[in-house]
């Protein structure tokens, strides 16, 4: 009898606290500053040939921005990126722009030739990239040092040739890969 009232108990507790505690689930990846940054494929728009972060990056300072080609503040901070990867692109730094736009890669391709972009632009049709980083709107750019750790997370268009943004990747290019 005293069994019964546990179970009891115990099963409208699981109902009244909505039995979170009953259910076992994988805590997916938390994305926050400090955290190592999650991979991710997709393709490289010039080569043709498919891209991850744990493997073409592995090692380097490289900005993840996520973006899109119909998207109002990506428009505007890609200047701003391609002029901080001239800056430092010879020294290590590296970006990879994943554009989520689910057309042809065509249209990646010429927002790439009219603004003239010379750091890597990959393409992820399916936008899988949105739920690997968890991203809340567009552009998102994840800074990510040498180990793989993310340093910094952006939300909509950041002025990444600005002094400050310059400084903080170019410490990070100074320190060592251990």
């Amino acid at each position: 009898m005293l069994r019964n009232r546990m179970v009891f108990f115990v099963v409208v507790a699981a109902v009244i606290g909505g039995a979170s505690w009953l259910v076992m689930r994988p805590t997916p990846h938390r994305i926050a500053v400090g955290n190592a940054a999650p991979n991710f494929t997709a393709t490289n728009i010039r080569t043709g040939k498919s891209v991850s972060l744990h493997g073409e990056y592995r090692g380097a300072v490289t900005l993840v921005n996520i973006w899109a080609t119909w998207c109002g503040p990506c428009r505007q901070e890609m200047p701003a990126m391609d002029s901080l990867y001239q800056a430092l692109g010879p020294r290590g730094f590296r970006i990879a722009a994943v554009s989520i736009d689910s057309e042809s890669v065509d249209g990646v391709k010429k927002f790439v030739a009219d603004y003239h972009l010379t750091f890597d632009v990959l393409h992820d049709p399916k936008g899988v990239i949105n739920g690997i980083y968890q991203t809340t709107g567009w552009p998102e750019s994840f800074l990510v040092d040498r180990t793989g750790r993310i340093i910094r997370i952006a939300m909509l268009a950041t002025p990444w040739n600005s002094a400050e943004n310059r400084r903080i990747v170019e410490e990070l290019l100074a320190a060592p890969a251990n």
